[in-house]
C-alpha cells in the first residue's frame, strides 16, 4: 500500500471508518468499514472468550464422583444433580497438568450435604467447601510453585 493515514488525524472511531482490503486472487483492492471487519471476526472466532471451556454434569444418585476435564484449561464446571444429595465428589485435573493461574469454577443447582474435593496430585486444596447449598458456587485457583489450589473470590 503506497499511503498509509496518520491515526492521529482520525477525530473519532466509528464503525463508519474505512480501511483498504487487497484481495489477490483478483489483485483487486475494496475499501471495507471498520464495522464489516468486527463483524467478520465475530462471526469466524474460534477462541474461548470468555476464557473459561465450559464442562456440564447431572449426577443422579448421591455419591456421585465428577471430573474436571483434565487439561490446563480454566474450566466452569455447571453440576445440576436431578436432586439435593447427601454426598459428592469433585476431582479436580492433574497437578502435574495444570497450570499456575489455572481456574476452576463450579456452579451447582442442588444442595449436596457431604462435598469432597480430590486433590488428584495437588499438596493440598485450601478453602475447599466441604457443603454446598443449592444454587452455590466456588472458584479454586492453582498456585503452580506450591502445587495448592486455593479458593478465591
Amino acid at each position: 500500500m503506497a499511503y498509509i493515514a496518520n491515526y492521529s488525524s482520525v477525530s473519532s472511531v466509528s464503525g463508519a471508518l474505512l480501511f483498504a482490503v487487497s484481495d489477490p486472487r483478483v489483485q483487486d483492492t475494496r475499501k471495507i468499514t471498520l464495522t464489516e471487519i468486527t463483524d467478520y471476526i465475530t462471526a469466524n472466532i474460534s477462541a474461548n472468550v470468555s476464557g473459561y471451556i465450559t464442562q456440564y454434569s447431572a449426577p443422579s444418585a448421591t455419591g456421585f464422583t465428577v471430573a474436571v476435564t483434565d487439561s490446563q484449561d480454566s474450566i466452569h464446571l455447571i453440576l445440576t444433580p436431578t436432586a439435593g444429595f447427601a454426598a459428592g465428589t469433585i476431582t479436580l485435573p492433574a497437578a502435574s497438568n495444570s497450570l499456575d493461574g489455572q481456574i476452576v469454577l463450579v456452579n451447582c443447582t442442588q444442595a449436596v450435604t457431604t462435598l469432597t474435593i480430590g486433590a488428584n496430585g495437588a499438596t493440598a486444596v485450601t478453602g475447599a467447601p466441604t457443603t454446598l447449598a443449592a444454587n452455590a458456587y466456588f472458584m479454586l485457583k492453582m498456585d503452580l510453585p506450591t502445587k495448592t489450589w486455593y479458593h478465591v473470590g
